[in-house]
C-alpha cells in the first residue's frame, strides 16, 4: 500500500479530484490532526452484479425490521462511524475528515444510508459519489444487522440508479461475506476510468420515498446472487 506525504492543505474540490485519481485520505487516529493520501496496491470492491445476500439477512431485510432513510442525518452517521465498536477499538475519523465530508454532503457528493429503529439511528454508512462510482467510507451499527441492512439498501439503490463501481477501499472479513474482492491497482484504475465516463443517479428512488425490503431485494437480485449461507 502506498502512503503519500501528509496533506497540508485539502479542500472538497481537491478531495474529489483525488478520488477520481484512485486515492483517498485517512488519519492515523481520531486524535491525529494530519491526513495522508492512501493508494492501496490491491483495492477492495464489491462487484454490483456479484453482491451476495445471505438468506438469514435477506429475511431480515424483507421483514422491514429497520426504517431505512437516506441523507437525513449525516452528523449522526459519521459520529457512529467514529465511535469505537466491538472489533474496532479505534477510528481514523478525525476532525478534518468530519469537516471535509460534511462539506461534500452539503454539495450532494457524499451520501448516507441509515437504519432507524423506534426513532433512533442504530446503523448506517456513508460514502462519496462520482460519475457512476460510489466510494464507501465507513459503516457502523448499534443493533445487530443494522449496518448490513443499510448495505443491502445501498447496493439496491446503486443498481437501480445505474452505478457500475462500488469501492470498499479494503476487503474485510465482514465485507467478504457479501462478495467483496481485491483487484490490482491497474484493474481498479480501468474500472474507475470507465465509471467516471457516465453519470449515475443516486436519487433514482427519491430520498423521501420509503423503499421497503422486498423492493430492495428485487433490485439486488436482478443479476446478483441470492445465497443460502448464513454469516
Amino acid at each position: 500500500m502506498s502512503r503519500h506525504d501528509q496533506i497540508a492543505e485539502i479542500t472538497p474540490d481537491v478531495l474529489l479530484k483525488a478520488y477520481a485519481c484512485g486515492i483517498f485520505p485517512m488519519a492515523e487516529s481520531a486524535e491525529d490532526p494530519g491526513l495522508y493520501w492512501i493508494e492501496p496496491d490491491r483495492r477492495g470492491i464489491i462487484p454490483l452484479d456479484g453482491f451476495h445476500v445471505p438468506s438469514r439477512l435477506a429475511r431480515t431485510v424483507r421483514a422491514n425490521r429497520f426504517e431505512i432513510r437516506v441523507d437525513s442525518d449525516f452528523e449522526g452517521v459519521i459520529e457512529g462511524c467514529a465511535t469505537p465498536q466491538e472489533g474496532r477499538a479505534k477510528t481514523w475519523i478525525n476532525a478534518r475528515i468530519r469537516s471535509l465530508y460534511g462539506q461534500l454532503f452539503q454539495r450532494g457528493r457524499c451520501h448516507t444510508v441509515e437504519a432507524w429503529s423506534e426513532g433512533r439511528l442504530v446503523g448506517g454508512l456513508y460514502g462519496v459519489r462520482l460519475g457512476s462510482a460510489f466510494f464507501g467510507e465507513s459503516m457502523f451499527h448499534t443493533e445487530r444487522d443494522a449496518s448490513k441492512v443499510a448495505l443491502v439498501h445501498l447496493v439496491a439503490r446503486l443498481k437501480a440508479g445505474g452505478f457500475t463501481l462500488l469501492d470498499t477501499q479494503f476487503v474485510t472479513s465482514h465485507l467478504s461475506g457479501f462478495g467483496a474482492m481485491e483487484v490490482t491497482k491497474r484493474h481498479y484504475q480501468r474500472l474507475l476510468e470507465q465509471a467516471l465516463r457516465t453519470e449515475a443517479n443516486f436519487y433514482f428512488w427519491p430520498a423521501d420515498l420509503p423503499v421497503d425490503g422486498g423492493t430492495a431485494l428485487q433490485s439486488v437480485s436482478q443479476t446478483s446472487k441470492m445465497g443460502c449461507s448464513t454469516p
